[in-house]
Order: C-alpha cells, then sequence, then structure tokens
C-alpha cells in the first residue's frame, strides 16, 4: 500500500533538500497485500460456501503468521518509510487476522450459539466503519487500491449484515465480495513487486494525483 515510497525512489531526496534515508528500503507494500489476499482468499471460500465448512480451521495459521504477523511487519516497516496510510492499514488489517483467530479459537466457544452470529456481526461491524474511512483516503493512493478498500468495505459489510440479520444468504453474497478482494489485493501486490522488479512500469496501478 506504499504510494509515498513509490515517488521517493524517483526522487533520491527528503523535502527541504536532505538525502532520504529510507531509500535503500525495499517496499513492504507487496509483502503487505499478498498477506493480506491470501488469508482473505481462503476465508472467503467458507464464507461463500465454496469449502467445506467443516475444514475452516484450515484459516487460523494463516490468520495468525500471514495475514497477521506478515502484515503487522509490513506495517511497521511502513512507518520506517514514512507511510502513514500504508502503515495504518497493514499494522490494523494485521492486527485484524491477529484478533480473528483469537476470537475463533478463545472467545467464539464460550459464547452461547444462539449469539454466535450476533456476536460476530458486532465484530465485524466495526472493521466496515474503519474500512470506510480508509476507503476515503485510499482515493489519493492509486486505482488498484481504491479497488481494494471499495470491495473490503463491502465485504465486511455485507458478512456483518448477514450475521446481524440472521440472513445467510447476505453473508454468501459476502464472502464473494471477498474472494474479489483477494483478487484485487493481489493483483496490487503483483503489479508493485514486478514494476520493482523490472524497473519500469509493467502492469498498471493508476496512480492518482
Amino acid at each position: 500500500m506504499s504510494t509515498t515510497s513509490e515517488s521517493r525512489t524517483q526522487n533520491p531526496t527528503a523535502p527541504g533538500g536532505a538525502a532520504d534515508p529510507t531509500r535503500s528500503i525495499a517496499d513492504p507494500g507487496p509483502l503487505g497485500l499478498a498477506a493480506f489476499a491470501l488469508t482473505t482468499f481462503v476465508l472467503s471460500l467458507f464464507n461463500a460456501g465454496l469449502a467445506p465448512e467443516a475444514l475452516e480451521p484450515t484459516v487460523l495459521p494463516l490468520a495468525l503468521f500471514y495475514g497477521g504477523l506478515a502484515q503487522l511487519i509490513a506495517g511497521l516497516w511502513e512507518f520506517r518509510k514514512a507511510n502513514t496510510f500504508g502503515a495504518t492499514a497493514f499494522v490494523s488489517y494485521g492486527s485484524f487476522w491477529l484478533a480473528f483467530a483469537a476470537y475463533v479459537k478463545f472467545i467464539e466457544p464460550s459464547i452461547p450459539e444462539a449469539d454466535h452470529s450476533t456476536a460476530t456481526g458486532i465484530f465485524l461491524i466495526g472493521w466496515a466503519v474503519f474500512t470506510g474511512y480508509m476507503l476515503i483516503a485510499s482515493l489519493r493512493t492509486t486505482g488498484a487500491l481504491v479497488a481494494v478498500f471499495a470491495l473490503l468495505f463491502l465485504t465486511f459489510l455485507l458478512l456483518a449484515v448477514g450475521d446481524l440479520t440472521g440472513v445467510d444468504g447476505i453473508a454468501t453474497v459476502g464472502g464473494f465480495v471477498g474472494l474479489l478482494t483477494a483478487i484485487a489485493a493481489w493483483y496490487a501486490s503483483f503489479a508493485v513487486v514486478t514494476n520493482a522488479t523490472w524497473g519500469r512500469q509493467v502492469l498498471p496501478t493508476a496512480p492518482r494525483s
């Protein structure tokens, strides 16, 4: 999700003419996006009803180590790159996956089964709010990231509404939108890492001024 780092690659000096001390640090954005994409894709397979519900615990290791830990690390490096947007996004969504794993493993089993959907809906609605204002902030990044955040906002909203209302069909639609979110995030990661490797724009990300 790093946009400021791309501009600093083209301009080796920081504001005020000082040498940019982060120029030699690799862009952590593609890692964070890839970690988010894969974990979201696997969970969305279950939310969409495309994978057996009994296998859903397979998401937890991804949520802990890739979607969680790797994304958290990417976010901390975004702080070092002075990218406020990327740092806020990756640390937050990395923490989301860690919290999700803890919720499923430790909290949900202690909640009465009849209240599981309501509890999950409350958990998700807050993330819909956060993603909504991050979507507004993303409008000054790239078209690729705007697509990711728009789809993610819809995903959280549909899943939350589906759980709070008890309408399984809404949550299922949210699962399919989640798959689209993962694909969009994979593309954004693929584009940034490929363009960096090739040293030129191979895949467009539609930078926004």
